[in-house]
């Protein structure tokens, strides 16, 4: 099954910028946990012939404080503006069950703690990114454009493992920020957050 999808995204986690997890799974979160959504709109794709470009998707997890070890859990928040047939589509791609970048992370999670579709309201321009998703609240983050940088470009992790991409953009969350689905909740303006564009295939 040929796939091809790409957009935008962004997450927000419950680590203190910059997330340690994400330099390194086994550097270890700033809690006993890691907490994070990732959020994504898929600008363009599609899914074995089925279009799902305009949709997104949010992965809410949860792990112990050394990633790398696995044992996470993992929930799955799609835009339900889908159809039924593009819904079936976008959870076999963000589950890892076609391969890819979330394949990668596959055999990282010890329990899938479900899926849920819940209307979206996704926008990333200008360095500020927001997902309301309702009845689980809203994630929203702003780029961190260093002290002095005078083309306003934002600060970057490079040489990375990561679903979305080996370079992301650091950014923090703003005050308000807060998501809870799955039993996972997590908030706080300040915490860690990242941005990025995305392109997958396999």
């Amino acid at each position: 099954m040929a796939w091809s999808i790409e957009g935008d995204y962004f997450e927000n986690c419950s680590c203190e910028v910059v997330c340690p997890c994400t330099a390194s799974l086994a550097l270890g979160a700033d809690n006993d946990y890691c907490r994070v959504v990732l959020c994504f709109r898929v600008d363009s794709g599609e899914v074995d012939g089925t279009d799902v470009s305009g949709l997104g998707v949010a992965m809410v997890a949860e792990s112990g404080r050394y990633m790398h070890e696995g044992n996470w859990k993992l929930g799955l928040l799609i835009d339900d503006s889908a159809s039924d047939e593009q819904a079936e589509k976008l959870q076999a791609v963000f589950s890892g069950q076609l391969g890819g970048p979330t394949g990668a992370l596959s055999g990282l999670v010890g329990e899938v703690l479900g899926v849920e579709r819940v209307p979206f309201d996704f926008s990333s321009a200008d360095g500020q990114h927001r997902l309301r998703i309702e009845g689980h609240g809203e994630a929203a983050v702003t780029d961190v454009v260093p002290f002095g940088v005078e083309d306003g470009q934002p600060a970057k992790l490079t040489g990375i493992f990561h679903p979305a991409g080996s370079e992301l953009n650091i950014a923090k969350a703003d005050e308000g920020s807060g998501v809870e689905a799955f039993g996972i909740s997590f908030g706080g303006g300040g915490k860690s957050a990242f941005s990025h564009r995305f392109a997958w295939s396999a």
